[in-house]
């Protein structure tokens, strides 16, 4: 019997590899890759009509210990997909984040991620990765368009025909050529190897004790961090999960042997210290992670799309890695869907490229900064930085320099070809380049009435209007928009704010929205 390359890989879920059966074809898009950025993608493509083919090289769902957090602006995704309501009723919901110093038993300050309540979606959720892949692929199993082919190894590609070369589980091979292709492989992306593309990285010189463990208690679903905690380490963390699963995470240090650090004598002082001696546990996951920032030149290569940690490498802090990964999804799907659909030409794609990449950078610029204030690297910089925290105690000016890791928010995207500077001056409102804040109207949910398609918010009717119009009642689109008498906001598939008008009329204002609506 043959021992699988993947056997060390703990499974969720074991699912039925898929034959070898079909011999040389194309498809309009091919997506390698089985993680929730990947599948996020080819549900949406799907969902607006396109025939998907993605390769999985495993033939089952992975689990051990991957993302667990999940923002609000990922939520509001998955729910125009559909994909969102067993998330919720799966996942701990939870808003409120604490900061704690040394061994003082009170927080040093608290924050909420959700200030403004009146939205369909809560600020975070975690829940394991696996339950996340395995909730959409339930949804693309139910989809006639697309076909998830499990055990199906990408071995080899083409660049001068965009054919692939794929091994099957099962034995065989075959061949398939892309219009499109997305590479949803991972950070360690066959695709990035065969393009010869690298990342231009930076190493942080520390090591993370992961420790998922088991056990009952009442504390809140709230997340809680440490600065120089009492148990030791330089930093914790500490999450909870479904299904009475906790999340701990300790700063170990540089100069750590990882193998004697995961194990369970060594790495059960760290969890008794956070969660007390009294409590009861069971282990889940322990392991050891050092990471690094970078990304691609260019996500887009002819015809070849990288999305997630196949185009850049986020450090943990913030969950901004799998987070933008599926902004970066939900940034891609409607643009191929206009090319694929004949709307659009090659060149819309590469607005993907300008704002994956923006998304990418201030990504890794705040995920950067957190690290930098969680390992000082001098005596100096270590000094400073528990000044601060001494001062976030008492004084709230000193609190936003408290970088815990700058949690998942969504990222402004900058003036260019689909994004239109305001070219009056506003008081108030959304600007372009942000995303629309979700509220209830007399409708229902406002990001559920944008429905993935190009809208306009606006104050009163519109004549000769080319895509959707939503009336907002007049004192909500004052006060929210900034909105009076004929002004106007143009909304993007993706419920980016494109421009917006003061006084707006449809011809003179949408002229050439055709060449990408």
């Amino acid at each position: 019997m043959t021992v699988s390359k993947f056997a060390d890989i703990p499974v969720h879920k074991r699912k039925t590899p898929t034959a070898c059966d079909a011999p040389a074809e194309r498809a309009p898009v091919v997506l390698i890759g089985g993680g929730p950025v990947g599948l996020t993608a080819a549900l949406d493509l799907g969902r607006r009509g396109h025939d998907v083919v993605v390769l999985n090289q495993f033939d089952f769902i992975p689990a051990g210990s991957k993302a667990i957090c999940y923002a609000k602006r990922t939520l509001d995704i998955w729910n125009r997909l559909g994909v969102v309501d067993r998330i919720l009723k799966k996942g701990v919901i939870w808003n409120v984040g604490k900061v704690f110093y040394g061994a003082d038993p009170d927080p040093i300050y608290e924050f909420d991620m959700l200030p403004d309540k009146g939205q369909q979606m809560p600020g975070f959720i975690n829940i394991q990765q696996y339950w996340v892949e395995d909730f959409l692929v339930d949804e693309l199993e139910r989809m006639d368009n697309v076909d998830l082919r499990w055990g199906h190894e990408v071995v080899g590609f083409d660049g001068e025909t965009n054919m692939i070369t794929v091994d099957a589980a099962l034995g065989g091979s075959y061949t398939i050529a892309a219009d499109w292709l997305l590479a949803c492989d991972g950070a360690r992306s066959v695709m990035r190897e065969f393009l010869g593309l690298e990342f231009t990285t930076r190493v942080f010189e520390d090591n993370f004790l992961i420790a998922d463990v088991k056990f009952e208690d009442q504390r809140p679903s709230e997340r809680w961090f440490w600065f120089d905690p009492p148990w030791g380490g330089a930093s914790a963390l500490l999450h909870k999960q479904p299904d009475d699963v906790w999340r701990l995470d300790f700063q170990l240090g540089w100069d750590v042997d990882k193998a004697e650090a995961v194990k369970p004598e060594n790495v059960e002082p760290y969890v008794k210290g956070m969660i007390g001696d009294d409590l009861k546990f069971d282990q889940e996951w322990y392991s050891i992670y050092t990471f690094q920032c970078g990304r691609l030149e260019k996500f887009v290569h002819d015809r070849v799309i990288f999305l997630g940690d196949s185009a850049q490498l986020v450090s943990p802090f913030g969950a901004r890695g799998f987070n933008g990964g599926i902004a970066e999804a939900d940034n891609l799907a409607w643009k191929l869907d206009a090319v694929l659909s004949g709307k659009a030409d090659w060149s819309l794609l590469e607005t993907y490229n300008e704002e994956a990449i923006a998304i990418a950078d201030e990504n890794i610029l705040n995920s950067t900064r957190s690290t930098d204030f969680l390992t000082p690297k001098s005596t100096a910089s270590r000094s400073i930085r528990n000044a601060v925290l001494e001062l976030a105690r008492d004084h709230e000016f000193a609190r936003p320099f408290v970088n815990s890791g700058r949690l998942s928010t969504p990222v402004s995207l900058p003036a260019g070809h689909l994004i239109f500077p305001d070219s009056e001056d506003w008081e108030g409102g959304i600007p372009p380049g942000r995303p629309v804040t979700d509220m209830q109207t007399e409708e229902g949910w406002l990001l559920q009435r944008l429905n993935g398609g190009w809208s306009l918010l606006c104050a009163g009717p519109i004549e000769d209007a080319p895509v959707p119009v939503i009336e907002l009642d007049k004192a909500v689109a004052k006060q929210r928009f900034g909105l009076v008498n004929d002004g106007a906001y143009l909304i993007r598939p993706d419920r980016y704010v494109a421009s917006r008008w003061k006084h707006f009329d449809a011809k003179r204002d949408l002229e050439g929205l055709s060449l990408w609506a």
